[in-house]
């Protein structure tokens, strides 16, 4: 299978997760359009378990390290295969609700807010679980991401006056969205052997055979956490499995489309975990809020007519993410 065989590379990994983690947003706004989330939230898992084929079949079986990805799924341990499954469980439940918050707060409001809850909380419950890293830098780092988080509520909670009860129901949304997302990883880190991908324990995954077993958790839970969502909506009327099958091709594929780009990112943060450590892999690709945010405010025009104060204090979330995100690169070189 494809290691990585250096911490920059592993860095570059996480880069490319957190534009993958802070874009796919992007299909479900596409989708908005004509299509509810209950809905485009299906093709999204579908397209997450094609990706973990696609990636598994390819890289997981290239090169001569490692296993290959059939005969490492094959070897996974049923108690590696409960926690990389309770992983998929955790996300699915965290990721309905951060795409009910898109749908009524933007991606502007609920990305910062619910994905970075989910990097504080995570950076600290995988650095305890495995620690690696300059443990200073990587919560200074930390704490300037909190700062921004505050900054962005502040700035939404301005934007939001006339819409209160709508914005707010999609600000608590996020907030749990990120609680229940800072645990996923670290359930599916545990049934992967971190510190030797090149000769991994026997009984515990390889990242691409993780991802798999995650994906299958995700999907399996989908049938009862979306269907619920379907009959009982936050926003809306209640939508059917037939409303499902009356979208176009153009509908289902922009869906699609979303799950595989998150899932590119999700299989490049596990495989990068080899080298920069969970905390790390995770923090970074977590800086996805900053991403986000940046196509709510620049392409969605989510803060249009916003008044120079918060303009501000949107610049200054910019500013803090980024101090914060190089900070948490930094310590993974000590």
């Amino acid at each position: 299978m494809y290691i990585v065989s250096s911490y920059s590379i592993a860095v570059v990994f996480t880069i490319i997760t957190m534009l993958c983690w802070g874009s796919w947003g992007n299909t479900q706004k596409l989708a908005a359009k004509t299509w509810r989330f209950e809905l485009f939230y299906w093709d999204y898992v579908i397209g997450m378990v094609l990706l973990s084929l696609l990636v598994g079949l390819t890289l997981g079986n290239h090169g001569t390290q490692g296993r290959g990805f059939v005969e490492d799924l094959m070897q996974v341990s049923s108690a590696g295969i409960l926690s990389a499954i309770i992983g998929g469980i955790i996300f699915n439940a965290s990721n309905i609700l951060l795409s009910a918050s898109i749908s009524i707060s933007g991606m502007a409001v609920a990305f910062p807010l619910g994905v970075g809850v989910a990097l504080v909380l995570g950076v600290i419950v995988n650095y305890i679980s495995a620690p690696k890293g300059n443990p200073v830098m990587l919560f200074i780092g930390v704490a300037l991401i909190v700062i921004a988080i505050i900054l962005n509520g502040m700035a939404s909670g301005k934007m939001s006056s006339g819409e209160k009860k709508s914005s707010s129901k999609g600000i608590w949304l996020a907030l749990v969205a990120g609680v229940l997302m800072s645990f996923f990883y670290r359930f599916v880190a545990a049934a992967m052997d971190i510190n030797n991908f090149e000769s991994p324990t026997p009984g515990m995954a390889t990242p691409y055979s993780a991802f798999f077993i995650f994906s299958i958790g995700v999907l399996a839970s989908n049938f009862l956490f979306n269907t619920i969502l379907m009959k009982k909506p936050f926003v809306g009327t209640p939508v059917s499995y037939a409303d499902y099958f009356k979208g176009s091709a153009g509908t289902h594929l922009v869906g699609v489309a979303g799950g595989m780009i998150w899932g590119l990112g999700t299989i490049l943060s596990f495989v990068a975990a080899g080298k920069a450590g969970a905390a790390i892999s995770y923090g970074l690709g977590q800086g996805a809020t900053m991403v986000a945010a940046l196509w709510g405010v620049f392409i969605w025009k989510e803060f249009k007519g916003a008044s120079p104060k918060v303009n501000t204090m949107l610049l200054l979330m910019f500013l803090l993410f980024v101090a914060g995100l190089s900070l948490i690169i930094t310590s993974g070189g000590n």
